[in-house]
């Protein structure tokens, strides 16, 4: 049954159960599993931190996907496919409907670095074949405030878990690399964004959660989009040893499409994905 799990557009109930029944390979039922049970337990006495996202996994809101592979291309291509089939439908299944993305673990161990290597070649990839032209509104340049990665002509807010966050369990995954796909909307129908009055006291309440989930200060990179000083790229993989990170975003962002044909009409239709 790994083909009704892995390279497809998934609900919450479908992965939970095909899970429970034992027709998810390891590591995604790993995956799940270490998913599911950070962000719905607590520790210190401490729920998880982000109570939009706790919630959402409680209520099955979220949408799934399984990805064999970080660096195989056939496996980002068909991902490509699952992300833009998202994009098109997430609206329609929750207005907290975000892409919970499992990445197959490595037969190594990974350093952080290589983590980091491992983000922004799949971010690189889907921008290189991406559809749909970079939005106007958004610059090229990571180094604005008002960057943040698009695709399918959306812009989106990629967040890690990864096996180095040996202290900030709120990142930590101990299986391999995880990335949920947030796309602008949702902040903005959650009223969270920094401009909200809302938005504010509810990344205050966040924040403070954070430290006392993780026992350390939160993470000095944490900012808001937009906010002069603050910049998306380095929140999307916080780090744990600065000197792992890269100094500057490893990503290069043209406006000119398509770069490639091989994601153009490339999705499979949500009816065959979503059960």
């Amino acid at each position: 049954m790994a083909e009704t799990v892995v390279g497809k557009l998934q609900s919450q109930e479908f992965l939970k159960a095909r899970v429970e029944a034992g027709e998810a390979p390891s590591w995604v039922a790993n995956h799940w599993r270490t998913f599911s049970n950070g962000l719905l337990g607590e520790r210190n006495d401490t729920p998880f931190p982000c109570f939009f996202g706790a919630e959402s996994v409680r209520d099955g809101d979220p949408l799934y996907t399984a990805v064999p592979s970080m660096t195989d291309k056939d496996a980002l291509f068909e991902f490509g496919r699952t992300l833009l089939e998202y994009l098109e439908t997430y609206q329609e299944y929750s207005e907290r409907a975000s892409l919970v993305t499992f990445f197959r673990p490595p037969n190594r161990s990974y350093s952080e670095a290589e983590y980091h290597e491992s983000l922004w070649h799949i971010l690189q990839f889907l921008h290189v074949h991406d559809p749909e032209p970079w939005p106007e509104d958004i610059p090229t340049e990571p180094d604005d405030p008002h960057w943040e990665f698009s695709f399918g002509g959306e812009p989106i807010f990629p967040t890690c878990r990864a096996p180095f966050y040996d202290e900030r369990k709120s990142r930590y995954c101990p299986v391999g690399l995880e990335i949920t796909f947030q796309p602008r909307p949702l902040f903005e129908n959650l009223n969270v964004t920094a401009d909200d009055a809302a938005g504010q006291q509810a990344r205050e309440i966040i924040q403070g959660r954070l430290e006392d989930y993780d026992g350390v200060c939160p993470h000095a990179d944490l900012g808001d989009w937009g906010v002069e000083g603050d910049r998306e790229w380095v929140q999307y993989m916080l780090s744990s040893d600065e000197n792992q990170m890269p100094d500057e975003c490893p990503i290069n962002v043209t406006r000119e499409y398509p770069k490639s044909e091989v994601l153009v009409d490339g999705a499979n239709p949500v009816a065959d994905t979503i059960q």
